[in-house]
């Protein structure tokens, strides 16, 4: 299997810890920012969006990197990283879907122009309303595990995935930041886990 994308990107942390978490070999072949490659017409055909992640398993070719994680855990997780019950599986659905519908906006607001933007191409303003949105969003994600150790139920898995790749961002990044001692010790577990070590604890760039 091979996944082509550059290590920076969120969207391919995703994917190559949730390999690391199922033991799977999987090769990371540098494409998309400095690396470019993402107009060229063999990746367009592999991924007509032209944007990373893309995975290639045999003759399959998947993007989206939510749809990838589901993908690598139901053909290769062995009963790891989730559960048989459909109720189960519908909250790690939720909570991924729910990364997707309404934190990764104020997050690219405030990312991109925290991290990313200079003096002369910065927005401020959407900025701070990232950094206001993201706040009262994860203070909704703070209540829920203190009744829960892990977004995906009582043990790590696909729920926790995606929200652990934003919220490392989230604690490295220089900014005022409301008390959550529920989201900080989730976090702190997360930062235990060899392949979140390995593939989301990078510099952010």
């Amino acid at each position: 299997m091979r996944l082509l994308g550059r290590s920076n990107s969120t969207n391919v942390k995703k994917v190559m810890w949730c390999a690391a978490e199922l033991g799977l070999p999987l090769e990371r072949i540098d494409m998309g920012g400095p690396f470019g490659g993402l107009d060229s017409p063999d990746f367009r055909e592999k991924n007509p969006n032209g944007l990373i992640p893309c995975l290639e398993d045999g003759e399959l070719i998947l993007w989206e990197s939510n749809t990838i994680v589901r993908y690598l855990v139901a053909e290769y997780g062995e009963g790891r990283l989730s559960s048989e019950s459909p109720a189960s599986r519908a909250r790690c659905d939720m909570w991924m879907d729910w990364v997707l519908s309404t934190l990764t906006a104020p997050f690219r607001d405030l990312y991109w122009n925290k991290v990313r933007a200079t003096d002369s191409n910065r927005d401020e303003a959407a900025m701070e309303q990232g950094q206001k949105d993201l706040s009262r969003h994860l203070t909704l994600v703070d209540g829920v595990l203190a009744e829960h150790a892990w977004l995906s139920g009582e043990s790590f898995g696909l729920a926790d995935i995606p929200l652990g790749c934003y919220v490392y961002a989230w604690f490295g990044m220089d900014i005022e930041r409301p008390e959550l001692p529920h989201l900080s010790a989730w976090y702190e577990r997360l930062c235990k886990r060899p392949g979140y070590q390995q593939h989301v604890m990078l510099p952010l760039t």
